[in-house]
């Protein structure tokens, strides 16, 4: 895994120091991290072991205190905020814990959104659009809105969503964290077959084993650190 030819991102020595009023909160320290493409990785550890923020600094949503990020070979942790709203459009797809629909556009339109930040025609849109609606079994409620919607299906728009770009990294907060067991199953089966048959790269975050299991590997946080197997 220490090939650069294989790791499609690579955190090296970050710290993350929150600053509260005069309190420095130190949630990362000097920590590293590679993940070849086409792995799906799940995120374990306590509340507030810092899971969250390493999942958003690897998608470029933050930045680190100090160390360095790179994914597809591009250092992200340096570039100015106009290059890197451009570079999250083109390489990360999110999937929230809470699936983040807007209430008043259909399935579809949710699903195009991303899109619009694209040179895509509106033919061309539409083509990625059903597409992804596709690959997560959704193409038959294309046109419903979220409130006519369940849960779990909910959450596969928001795959859709994440998915159309064709994004280089797929990042997952507690994607099942919302819903019941059997619908859980149903977005974790989803994700293994979007990492398995279309060799999508996955981080996920969960603070639950059962998601975990479904994960290539699993590494855990806490203090700041990661490690193999859950520390006491």
């Amino acid at each position: 895994m220490s090939d650069d030819n294989h790791a499609i991102v690579r955190v090296e020595a970050v710290d993350k120091v929150f600053h509260r009023g005069s309190e420095d909160i130190h949630v990362l320290h000097e920590l590293s991290l590679e993940v070849p493409a086409g792995d799906f990785l799940a995120l374990m550890g306590p509340s507030g072991s810092g899971k969250s923020t390493l999942l958003h600094l690897m998608g470029g949503l933050d930045r680190p205190s100090a160390g360095s990020i790179t994914v597809a070979g591009e250092r992200i942790d340096n570039l100015s905020d106009r290059r890197l709203a451009g570079w999250r459009a083109r390489h990360v797809g999110l999937v929230f814990q809470l699936y983040n629909l807007m209430p008043t556009l259909t399935a579809e339109r949710n699903v195009d959104l991303p899109l619009l930040l694209t040179p895509l025609s509106a033919a061309e849109r539409k083509r990625h659009v059903a597409a992804a609606l596709e690959v997560v079994g959704l193409a038959h409620r294309a046109k419903h809105y979220p409130r006519q919607l369940s849960g779990g299906e909910q959450q596969r728009v928001g795959i859709a969503r994440a998915i159309v770009t064709d994004p280089t990294l797929l990042l997952c907060d507690e994607p099942t964290g919302d819903l019941d067991r059997k619908s859980g199953d149903e977005i974790l089966a989803l994700l293994q077959a979007l990492n398995h048959e279309h060799g999508k790269t996955i981080i996920m975050v969960t603070h639950d084993p059962h998601a975990s299991h479904r994960a290539t590997r699993t590494l855990y946080l806490n203090k700041g650190q990661l490690a193999d197997r859950m520390m006491d």
